[in-house]
């Protein structure tokens, strides 16, 4: 390998480098291991994908995913409680939107991971 590839992968890694010297504590490692779990419902991640292009109804989410205004509701209360989705009143309609652009980058990023990864083949995922 060249110096100045070297050079380049040393910079690309540096930032990743200086987060693996500092632990988090036990309670990131917690919340950062919930919002995965949160994701891991395949339907949760619907619900979460349709969000990131703005907030919705219970009854739009529910038609858009074809389950029952029931099923999304309870979903909805799990994304609420973990901190990954919020409400807001409009008259008599509750609208639900990402906590904060950092849930739909986390997606986003999810997203791109599954899709490299079929892209390059590698199709041995059970669930895939």
């Amino acid at each position: 390998m060249a110096t100045a590839e070297r050079r380049k992968l040393n910079q690309k890694s540096e930032p990743l480098a200086a987060t693996r010297t500092v632990p988090l504590s036990d309670r990131a490692y917690n919340a950062i291991a919930e919002t995965f779990r949160a994701l891991a419902d395949p339907t949760r991640a619907r619900i979460v994908h349709l969000l990131s292009f703005g907030e919705s109804s219970v009854n739009q989410l529910a038609e858009n995913l074809t389950v029952t205004p029931s099923a999304v509701s309870h979903q909805l209360r799990m994304l609420r409680q973990m901190g990954l989705v919020r409400f807001r009143r409009d008259a008599q309609m509750a609208l639900y939107a990402l906590d904060d652009p950092h849930v739909a980058i986390l997606f986003q990023e999810a997203h791109e991971h599954v899709s490299d990864y079929l892209q390059e083949g590698r199709k041995s995922r059970e669930w895939l």
